[in-house]
């Protein structure tokens, strides 16, 4: 039997799925309507016919939202409500769209005047995909030396993550009080505690890399860097990236440059770069 907590339960599910079928949903809600201003007991022979085959409807679309759910759950697959996240045809390469160029405006890793290749990464503090990538990029990096510079840019998925914003905020907050060095360091604290963060914790984050926490307050009470922010998730969008982590290979002599998304292994990302290089 339906009842209203396991509505409440999967109605959650549903809101939680942006690519699912309108037409489930809409099924699925005017059901749950249904068994809750008609109750089982209304001895009408006809009205429970009738209930009984919705009822059977709205478990055959419950499992497919729960398997939609599962499945986005397991892959990693971030969405926003400015993305379209529709699935891709199999053996389709994810289609590379234009990148904003690289310059030192550009939070770097390495020495992008050097560097042959560059890793831009597209990423959110509050994803626990992105902090999973975030240690495999650097390994990554460092083996490469000089030859392989590290772009991180903002791409906050805020209707899943509610704090991803401000959190990306308050790293642009410790880049105007202590530069580069002070970026990356809040970005690597950010990832390593980031099963407690919150954001009442991002002062104490801020002491932690070295910085003033009243004048970081002062600064992410601002909202300064929201505009910054937004203009690295737009040109993310703009360059085909449709979840966290995206992350983009490019030869900066040639542009000849590859979208990948998710969190890959160490293997394949080197892979790629390897490539890259040639």
């Amino acid at each position: 039997m339906v009842t209203v907590s396991s509505a409440i339960i999967f109605m959650w599910q549903v809101d939680l799925v942006s690519s699912v079928d309108e037409d489930l949903k809409t099924l699925y809600n005017r059901v749950i309507i249904h068994c809750i201003i008609f109750p089982w007991q209304k001895k009408n022979s006809v009205h429970k016919n009738v209930l009984v085959g919705l009822l059977v409807a709205a478990a055959l679309a419950v499992g497919f939202l729960y398997g939609k759910v599962q499945t986005l759950e397991k892959t990693g697959s971030n969405t926003n409500t400015a993305v379209n996240n529709a699935d891709q045809p199999a053996g389709e390469a994810p289609k590379l769209g234009d990148v904003d160029k690289v310059t030192e405006k550009d939070h770097i890793r390495g020495d992008l005047k050097a560097a042959k290749v560059v890793l831009i990464e597209y990423s959110d503090l509050e994803c626990p995909f992105c902090s999973s990538f975030h240690s495999t990029a650097k390994q990554a990096i460092e083996s490469y030396g000089k030859d392989v510079a590290w772009v991180y840019r903002h791409f906050p998925l805020s209707q899943i993550h509610p704090n991803a914003q401000k959190y990306a905020e308050a790293s642009e907050c410790a880049f105007e009080m202590g530069g580069e060095k002070s970026f990356w360091a809040f970005v690597d604290k950010m990832f390593t505690d980031q099963s407690t963060m919150s954001q009442a914790n991002l002062p104490a984050v801020a002491k932690a890399v070295g910085l003033n926490e009243a004048n970081f307050k002062k600064c992410l009470d601002s909202g300064k860097h929201a505009k910054k922010v937004d203009e690295q998730y737009q040109g993310g969008i703009k360059a085909g990236v449709t979840g966290t982590p995206g992350n983009i290979v490019m030869n900066l002599k040639t542009g000849k440059a590859e979208l990948i998304p998710g969190a890959v292994p160490l293997e394949s990302l080197k892979s790629s770069i390897d490539a890259a290089l040639k």
